[in-house]
């Protein structure tokens, strides 16, 4: 099935000399460097309306660039052998610790190397049929940038069981962040309906559109100045929420360069957010389970040379 779509984006001045590459890897949500650079090849990509074909080309303030993303949605997932780090399994749920970088399902310009061609192989055909033969067994999704846990359900049963919990907010997701700035209150609650951003569409934000209502709650960790060390709470689970609400209160995540600034001084690409516990009741009645991840050593460096 061939499916294409087009996005286009001026280039501001923190851009401005990067590569073309790397800068729509940061911008075009869910799509990784390597397909990026496979879309240059196609030629794909143009600047200014003109096609261009190097990967290195540097950019500059205000130009325009074009992508064309065409390529072919796959008919189903394939199972890869790729290494995932298993929290939880028994044979109903599985708990996944997810690698930052990592797409959660095949998408345009995803067919491989995602969470779901991980599951796949690990699990062969014992995955909920429920999301369909792109996503079986995916219950909720994390970004790509984001690290953490997610559940995977691995029968229709489960699934269903697992969807009804996050329908009635009854699971529990905690991350953490650090966001520009420092955050005055301790602690605070964001309740702004979310939807996709009437002006971008390839970003969400707080809008009266078409929007849904989306509550975080946050406490502060750490300070740091410049920034703040926090803990997210998700109340609903949309889209970007964390990312759209911080920035919605004008501290966005540090790395995250579609709502945020596109440079930072840390050397950071992508949002650094981590989704360190999940609390669900067992489908099978086995009551409450609750897991929880340590922060990836990414993150870990991060909070080292800001205590520094």
């Amino acid at each position: 099935m061939e499916s294409q779509e087009r996005v286009a984006f001026l280039i501001e001045n923190e851009e401005a000399g990067e590569r073309i590459d790397a800068v729509l890897a940061g911008l075009v949500e869910d799509l990784s460097r390597n397909g990026i650079q496979r879309l240059i090849e196609k030629g794909n990509v143009s600047v200014n309306g003109l096609v261009i074909t190097q990967k290195k080309l540097k950019l500059k303030e205000h130009d325009e660039v074009t992508v064309l993303i065409d390529e072919a949605i796959p008919m189903e997932a394939k199972a890869q052998d790729i290494p995932i780090d298993i929290i939880y399994e028994d044979e109903d749920v599985l708990v996944v610790n997810k690698a930052k970088g990592m797409v959660v399902h095949p998408a345009i310009g995803n067919a491989e190397g995602t969470l779901v061609n991980a599951i796949l192989w690990h699990c062969g055909d014992r995955l909920s049929s429920i999301n369909g033969v792109l996503r079986p067994g995916i219950v909720h999704r994390i970004d790509k940038d984001t690290s953490g846990l997610l559940m995977v359900a691995k029968n229709d049963k489960a699934h269903r069981s697992l969807s009804e919990q996050l329908a009635a907010h009854s699971i529990t997701r905690v991350y953490e962040a650090v966001v520009y700035h420092n955050l005055m209150q301790d602690q605070g609650t964001i309740d702004a309906p979310i939807g996709r951003d009437p002006k971008n569409r390839l970003r969400m934000a707080v809008t009266a559109q078409n929007s849904k209502k989306a509550v975080t709650h946050y406490h502060v960790l750490e300070r740091f100045g410049s920034f703040t060390r926090i803990e997210a709470i998700l109340e609903t689970g949309r889209t970007h929420q964390i990312r759209v609400h911080m920035t919605y209160i004008k501290h966005p995540l540090l790395g995250d360069a579609l709502y945020g600034p596109k440079k930072n001084n840390y050397g950071v690409e992508g949002q650094v957010l981590h989704a360190k516990k999940l609390g669900f009741e067992h489908p099978s009645g086995r009551g409450y389970m609750e897991f929880e991840s340590p922060l990836p050593p990414e993150f870990e460096m991060i909070l080292e040379k800001m205590r520094k």
